[in-house]
């Protein structure tokens, strides 16, 4: 049994599975200053009706979904906000794979993202109980206090929300052991990455996964900034030794290379691989494209629950790769290995309503991370020869599993 746990959830780590989320609302507590999703409100909920159905349809197309394994995914605002309606979502799916056989059936898992206030709630904790062998939680905290509440705050007080999500990390913890948190990075965040991330080291979170906002947010001299922050941080881990048991997605070996055209000319974000549904029971090849999330563009809606996907309308996602959407100076790039986009973003930021232009205001942000990057693993490695303790950290090191868009 433990092997057949290992191998699916090596399915699920490989990228094979299918993403299939629910937007089950567009209301949270707080009202974050750099989240994406501009159209957040009370009133779009999803009910039981328009879920069953959704659910029936892709059970029902079990040859549309040849992937191995599924994750299905509950998204907001606020997915813990629906509680009810979630618990009983999940009921019905392992009701149906199971009574269907479908090849799902015991290979999938249950994500969510989570702002973590509603974390310690006896229905959240009920649910937790119920499906802990298929489940994965993150809780978003950004860092120290101070760097969280710059951002996270409550939507009607205007409030920082650190200590109501902090309380809940050790529950977390305890129930998650392997669970990473998501910290977000816009310009007013720079100054605090380093002790943020220390911070949450601290809190015994063992795996940071980090990312600069695609949105064009970024001043004159961020970037230098950003290097000097990450430099910093990059000392205090080797100097500690953190890098034994931690990892910080800001660092990785594969990071700032040459891209080759042949190899490495995948699509960066799974748009299109994806499904999102939403209140209405509309589909989208993620949830970037639905309204609430576009700032300047319509929605591009790929079929709804009644008339199934529109695979016209799909057939462009499939068929975006790097090559075919970047700039020649992106392709030629000397670092290009890891400067990632959200296709969301990139059909929201574009000049007409095509997916095929790459917005690139990162550009600078991922140059300043790659120098950085190239600091850490040339300290780290000289260390590691110095002590001769190299070997012994090559077949210990962990692999992040970096997850973007």
């Amino acid at each position: 049994m433990k092997e057949r746990i290992k191998n699916i959830s090596s399915l699920f780590d490989s990228g094979t599975a299918k993403n299939i989320t629910f937007i089950v609302t567009k209301d949270c507590q707080l009202a974050c200053k750099y989240c994406y999703l501009v159209g957040k409100n009370e009133s779009e909920r999803m009910s039981w009706e328009i879920a069953k159905q959704a659910i029936d349809y892709i059970l029902d197309n079990e040859q549309d979904f040849p992937e191995q394994s599924v994750i299905w995914d509950f998204i907001g605002g606020e997915p813990f906000l629906e509680i009810e309606l979630i618990d009983k979502i999940c009921d019905y799916l392992k009701t149906e794979m199971y009574r269907r056989n479908h090849h799902w059936f015991n290979s999938y898992r249950f994500s969510f993202s989570t702002n973590g206030i509603n974390y310690h709630t006896e229905e959240v904790q009920d649910f937790i109980k119920k499906n802990s062998s298929h489940l994965s939680i993150g809780i978003t905290i950004d860092g120290t206090e101070k760097k969280h509440d710059l951002n996270r705050v409550y939507k009607t007080s205007g409030k920082g929300s650190y200590k109501d999500v902090v309380k809940n990390i050790p529950l977390w913890i305890e129930q998650f052991p392997n669970a990473g948190t998501k910290v977000t990075i816009s310009s007013a965040d720079i100054p605090y990455i380093c002790e943020s991330v220390l911070h949450l080291y601290s809190l015994g979170i063992k795996e940071v996964y980090i990312n600069c906002v695609f949105e064009d947010v970024w001043k004159e001299g961020d970037d230098l900034l950003f290097e000097k922050q990450l430099v910093e941080l990059a000392d205090a881990i080797i100097d500690k030794g953190l890098y034994k048991d931690c990892v910080c997605s800001f660092f990785s070996e594969h990071l700032g290379k040459p891209l080759d055209k042949k190899l490495m000319n995948q699509n960066w974000c799974g748009a299109g691989r994806m499904l999102a549904i939403d209140a209405q029971g509309n589909f989208y090849p993620c949830t970037r494209f639905a309204q609430y999330s576009l700032r300047n563009k319509q929605a591009i809606v790929i079929g709804n629950i009644k008339d199934g996907i529109n695979k016209d309308r799909l057939r462009p996602f499939l068929c975006l790769d790097r090559c075919t959407q970047s700039k020649q100076e992106c392709i030629d790039c000397e670092v290009a290995e890891g400067c990632a986009w959200c296709q969301g973003e990139n059909y929201d930021a574009a000049s007409t309503n095509t997916i095929y232009q790459r917005a690139t205001a990162i550009c600078k942000m991922h140059k300043a991370r790659v120098r950085a990057n190239n600091y850490y693993w040339n300290k780290l490695y000289r260390k590691l020869e110095l002590e001769n303790e190299r070997e012994t950290f090559e077949k210990s090191k962990k692999e992040l599993n970096s997850k973007i868009c």
